[in-house]
């Protein structure tokens, strides 16, 4: 559900107006059932909420929402928009609650909305987001992010760490590490040969060392072992082409050096502000872990306080998260 006092109920009340969804897959909702019905009358929609206390209680029925109720949220405490530690600590129980399901197989994949990280801190959840608890939870050590939309498909050698911390952090094992789990994510999706590029990490891709080694001394070498494994990879690429190279259709998948150089390309693509209604027209994208035992996609944006209450926000993001998860989890089973 996500914290409680974000878009993350309103979206998700709308995601499953959809009948399309249902024929999909059967979806249950972790988080609060009170909030989930404020959240129904916040959108205005035609479903009923089905409060559960076990994945087996669920009707998965087109007009009913199924919420596994934790419990969490004191209603007349919760403001939305507001950072809470009430609201910081229900978002991170429902979290670990989703991940024991996965892991005790009781569904086949799991889906989150945004949390707020200041709510969740507020809370003593001393964690930098939604990856990093699944790694712990889930005994995990190699792992990534991808970020994905349409064509377009970007996994990280670092994510939430300063910029000068994830120069240092790229290193020859964790690049090959990466071009290791995009290979075989793609493969997941069903993608037989998957074409990787790898992104430099310094302009022109160091040229010839000019602008930095890092190229020379870590990212080749990577790239020169995946090749000896199989994969199919091409790079050093520079950063400012690689990822219009990917939406032409270059790649299946690009290896990004830091946050913020896969993160931006995505968002350009996925998120489309209508300048003249002063609205957001679209926010798509998804941000997958990979690397984990079990299938976690989520919504790419925040939790969009500014938007909370009102029954505007948009949840393509969301749609598009389950339609990947429900992908991978089809393309583990067979």
């Amino acid at each position: 559900m996500g914290d409680p006092a974000s878009i993350g109920p309103e979206i998700t009340v709308k995601a499953l107006s959809d009948p399309a969804i249902y024929e999909k897959c059967s979806p249950i909702i972790i988080g609060d059932a009170a909030v989930m019905e404020a959240a129904v009358g916040i959108v205005g929609k035609d479903v009923k909420i089905n409060a559960v206390s076990d994945v087996k209680e669920a009707k998965f029925e087109f007009g009913t929402i199924d919420v596994y109720d934790m419990k969490l949220v004191d209603m007349d405490k919760l403001e939305r928009g507001v950072v809470s530690a009430m609201a910081g600590n229900a978002a991170f129980q429902y979290v670990k609650k989703v991940i024991e399901l996965a892991m005790n197989h009781e569904v086949d994949a799991t889906v989150t909305n945004a949390l707020n990280k200041e709510a969740m801190n507020l809370a003593g959840h001393h964690y930098s987001g939604h990856t990093e608890i699944y790694a712990e939870y889930t005994g995990t050590k190699k792992y990534t992010m991808m970020l994905a939309h349409e064509n377009l498909r970007v996994v990280h050698v670092s994510t939430h760490v300063s910029l000068r911390e994830a120069c240092d952090r790229v290193k020859k094992d964790r690049v090959l590490e990466v071009i290791r789990i995009a290979d075989q994510a793609c493969k997941e999706l069903g993608i037989k040969e998957p074409k990787i590029g790898v992104a430099g990490l310094n302009p022109h891709s160091g040229e010839n060392g000019m602008f930095g080694r890092e190229e020379i001394e870590e990212i080749t070498p990577a790239i020169e072992a995946a090749k000896g494994e199989g994969i199919i990879v091409d790079g050093p690429v520079p950063p400012d082409t690689v990822f219009s190279k990917a939406r032409g259709g270059w790649y299946d998948i690009v290896v990004a050096m830091y946050h913020d150089q896969g993160h931006i390309p995505l968002k350009v693509v996925g998120f489309v502000y209508n300048q003249a209604e002063q609205k957001w027209d679209a926010v798509a994208g998804v941000n997958i872990t990979l690397g984990l035992p079990i299938i976690r996609a989520s919504v790419d944006h925040g939790t969009a306080f500014d938007q909370a209450g009102k029954g505007v926000a948009n949840e393509l993001s969301l749609i598009n998260a389950m339609d990947y998860a429900i992908r991978m989890s089809e393309g583990r089973t067979k």
